[in-house]
């Protein structure tokens, strides 16, 4: 028997399916990996969370320990990294820092989600 005797003939047009949007490049793919990883976290979603909940979307790191129920140097860590991730600002006032959601910051990663929601239900 031959090889190709072997292997079942189907029509291959049915895998060679049009794309209907446009799939994310490799640059864009590393710097989105790199915002993701800065938010995989528990601790660091609930601090989005939080710092967002409050009145302007601002929170002192003192408001922040108790509820998150860790220490003030490793809640300034995390805080540390979404700042450098871009989702947060941070402002000095006297011996406190300020944080502040910096709008649209979490857009790539909504659209992230919506896009790949509309494809699983597209299934």
């Amino acid at each position: 028997m031959s090889v190709r005797e072997m292997l079942p003939m189907s029509d291959i047009s049915a895998c060679a399916a049009p794309r209907i949007r446009e799939a994310i490049d490799a640059d864009s793919a590393d710097s989105l990996a790199r915002s993701l990883k800065a938010l995989a976290d528990p601790a660091r979603l609930r601090l989005i969370s939080m710092v967002a909940a409050h009145v302007d979307a601002e929170a002192c790191v003192c408001d922040l320990t108790e509820p998150l129920g860790l220490g003030q140097s490793t809640v300034s860590h995390h805080l540390k990294i979404l700042v450098e991730a871009g989702y947060l600002t941070r402002s000095k006032r006297g011996t406190w820092a300020y944080y502040r959601l910096v709008p649209g910051s979490l857009d790539a990663v909504t659209q992230l989600l919506v896009g790949v929601g509309s494809t699983v239900k597209g299934q």
